[in-house]
């Protein structure tokens, strides 16, 4: 026996390595997915597919006959609203005007929030208060501010001797501006929040380095603190501009709609032709029409972002 043989032989293999679990395939990944899936397609997936049907009949409510399949004559009728039509500009001014307003204030509050100053962390608690309060909370607590007789933004307004006040959510000319304003106060947390930790996750050598090259505090926004925040933005710009335009239960609240129809947005005017009026078919149609331009906008904004990720 050779002595490179014997060598052979002494010397032991290391282990092999234990193999490792395989991921589920087939029936296995469908298993794990189904719990997150089920609750998915019970609650979101079934509804939009029965009223996208119930949008081609002309169902009503307390009619004996039969539900008749009508095809495309719900949005046929609907090309030629007015007051649907009417309701979408209103829902765009809605949409537009409170969730600029908003990005601007919150933009402000968490570049303050972000400062190392004293009581900066119950200034942080306080500032989300208005997100935890539900949006029917802040509707009634804000028609007591605007109370015409009693509300304490007339009484102010009498204090100072600026006039006697006025029906701010009764008045043609002050209702949309009135609610445009409780609905930047109650969403403006929210966004504060999404900006404040796209700010915090900013490398702070990144503004030391450009304040030691004599940049001054408006430079630094824009060379540092925008680039970083810009996509943390957009996201949340694009996420407020499609919940305002859903917005239902705050106007609902606040004025339902009125007066003469000024603050009537596109799911109050549906949710009127279905429960009030009873017109399910013709309800389903303009949320099918609202589906789709949310969709659209969605669209556009991961197209838009999709973009922007290849570009960099």
């Amino acid at each position: 026996m050779t002595l490179a043989t014997v060598t052979k032989r002494s010397v032991k293999s290391p282990p092999r390595p234990a193999r490792r679990g395989r991921p589920p395939t087939g029936q296995g990944a469908w298993f794990l997915v189904l719990p997150a899936l089920l609750p998915i397609l019970v609650l979101s997936v079934g509804p939009l597919l029965y009223g996208i049907a119930l949008a081609f009949t002309d169902s009503q409510s307390g009619r004996t006959a039969p539900t008749r399949w009508i095809g495309t004559l719900n949005f046929r009728d609907l090309v030629h609203d007015t007051l649907f039509w009417d309701s979408f500009r209103i829902g765009l001014l809605w949409a537009v005007g409170v969730t600029v307003p908003q990005f601007l204030l919150a933009l402000g509050l968490a570049l303050l929030l972000n400062q190392d100053l004293k009581l900066r962390w119950p200034a942080r608690a306080l500032a989300i208060i208005p997100w935890a309060m539900p949006e029917v909370v802040v509707g009634i607590m804000w028609r007591l501010v605007y109370n015409p007789d009693a509300g304490i933004l007339n009484e102010t307004i009498r204090d100072l001797g600026l006039g006697d006040g006025r029906d701010w959510l009764s008045g043609l000319s002050t209702a949309l501006p009135a609610v445009i304003v409780v609905g930047v106060w109650a969403g403006m947390p929210q966004t504060t929040v999404a900006l404040l930790a796209g700010l915090q996750n900013t490398p702070r050598e990144l503004h030391e380095a450009a304040a030691m090259d004599g940049a001054g505090a408006w430079r630094r926004f824009l060379s540092v603190t925008w680039p970083a925040l810009r996509p943390v933005a957009l996201a949340i710009t694009a996420l407020n501009l499609i919940w305002n335009f859903n917005s239902f239960a705050l106007v609902y609240v606040l004025t339902s709609g009125g007066p003469g129809g000024r603050t009537r947005l596109p799911m109050l005017f549906a949710y009127e032709e279905a429960f009030r009026y009873g017109q399910f078919g013709y309800a389903a149609a303009m949320g099918c029409v609202l589906v789709a331009v949310i969709s659209v906008l969605l669209a556009v904004f991961l197209a838009g972002r999709l973009k922007g990720g290849e570009d960099a």
